[in-house]
């Protein structure tokens, strides 16, 4: 696969010092051969969804990618490890999540891969600072624009950092 295709990634982060661990991780994917990170958000503090836990620092990338979606995951998963990504709780608490939202306009639904993203069209913490590099991306199983599906959320618990 050597035409680069466009994706969007997500980071999250809630454990440790957050900015760095974010800033960090976006440095990693940019070093990673077969990735060029093209654009990214501002951060974001977001309001935790599941267990009570200290609120989250958010934010997109959108990156060039020479790789195919499951290498792409091992990726991600390999880069979430490496900042001590322990998974012992659905929604629990982490020191750094990333996750794969729109990879062009590929719908891949596989046992280890969802793209989109399955529960990006709700979470106002993903949409906010991907709508901020990205409003014209159009979220192929919708077919709405990221903009369209940002209106359509409550971002009351989304600031700026």
């Amino acid at each position: 696969m050597s035409q680069s295709q466009q994706c969007a990634i997500a980071l999250g982060s809630n454990l440790g010092d957050s900015s760095a661990i974010l800033e960090a991780a976006i440095v990693m994917l940019a070093k990673t051969p077969g990735i060029k990170v093209t654009s990214q958000s501002s951060w974001y503090q977001t309001a935790p969804v599941g267990p009570p836990q200290p609120d989250y620092l958010n934010g997109c990338v959108i990156i060039d990618v020479q790789l195919t979606p499951q290498d792409l995951l091992q990726t991600t998963l390999s880069i979430e490890k490496q900042f001590g990504r322990e998974r012992r709780e659905r929604w629990g608490p982490r020191t750094l999540d990333l996750d794969i939202l729109l990879f062009d306009n590929l719908i891949i639904d596989t046992p280890t891969l969802q793209i989109p993203h399955p529960r990006m069209s709700e979470r106002a913490f993903v949409l906010v600072p991907l709508a901020e590099i990205a409003p014209d991306w159009l979220e192929p199983i919708s077919g709405c624009a990221i903009a369209q599906l940002v209106q359509r959320v409550d971002c009351s618990g989304v600031h700026p950092v």
